[in-house]
């Protein structure tokens, strides 16, 4: 891919939506990680800095002080405003209501505050007439690593093409910040969890993988291209499988035979 023509082609998606739409600009959940940053410096060559807002949404006890570092140096670069909402305590409202909760419940939990941060974003962009600017990257989106309707929950995907490998390279040419391209990419839904340890297999590798079998290669034979083992390939493709009703609106039953 020509990193730099696929730089432009985003810059235009970005502006030419939001204007169709009558959006008067972009909230942007900023992280700390390299996704949301790219996504940022995208949006204010695509907007204006006047017109993007950043949230950082950390949670007391989990999220490092790297990342809200991290996340107030992107702002300071680009010239964009940044909020900071804390998730912990709408989590810890929502924990005491329920009937059944517990702290080791860890994918339910963190489904749970990727839900919160995705209101905390419309209520900002509701309030301001403004997109929500999803940060999944592709590779993300087709192995269904995000949360159905948590960060899934947006209204435009500017790097939804673009591989975790093909973020870090376009990173690299807009000047992303070398701490941020370089950390190990996680979304701290809990203690010392990371993306490429959740899923068993580095971004290179399965980046490759997903290439080849869009290139219509079998599973088997994308695995031995690449020296992978089997529980790397079974990882990949039973997230596929399982998570591939994240990528279609919701089944409704087929009324055609009384119309």
């Amino acid at each position: 891919m020509d990193i730099n023509k696929a730089k432009d082609i985003i810059v235009e998606f970005i502006r030419d939506k939001t204007e169709e739409s009558g959006a008067s600009g972009a909230v942007i959940g900023i992280s700390g990680g390299i996704d949301s940053a790219l996504t940022a410096y995208l949006s204010v060559e695509a907007l204006g800095k006047e017109n993007v807002l950043g949230i950082h949404m950390p949670e007391l006890n989990i999220t490092p002080a790297e990342d809200v570092l991290d996340a107030t140096e992107v702002a300071e670069r680009l010239g964009i405003e940044l909020k900071t909402a804390d998730v912990s305590g709408p989590f810890a409202a929502f924990m005491e209501s329920m009937p059944v909760s517990h702290d080791s419940l860890y994918h339910a939990n963190g489904n749970l505050k990727a839900r919160i941060r995705m209101s905390m974003l419309y209520y900002y962009a509701n309030m301001m007439n403004r997109f929500v600017m999803g940060t999944g990257n592709k590779t993300e989106i087709l192995l269904g690593y995000f949360t159905k309707y948590g960060d899934g929950g947006v209204d435009l995907e500017p790097i939804g093409e673009l591989y975790k490998t093909e973020v870090k390279e376009m990173s690299e040419i807009l000047g992303v910040p070398d701490g941020i391209i370089k950390k190990a990419p996680s979304a701290r839904l809990w203690p010392d969890q990371t993306d490429e340890g959740e899923l068993g297999i580095t971004y290179a590798k399965v980046d490759r993988f997903l290439a080849l079998l869009l290139e219509g290669e079998t599973a088997q034979v994308a695995q031995n291209t690449l020296g992978l083992s089997p529980e790397q390939r079974e990882s990949v493709i039973s997230r596929i499988n399982a998570n591939i009703h994240k990528q279609k609106t919701p089944p409704v039953p087929d009324m055609n035979m009384l119309r």
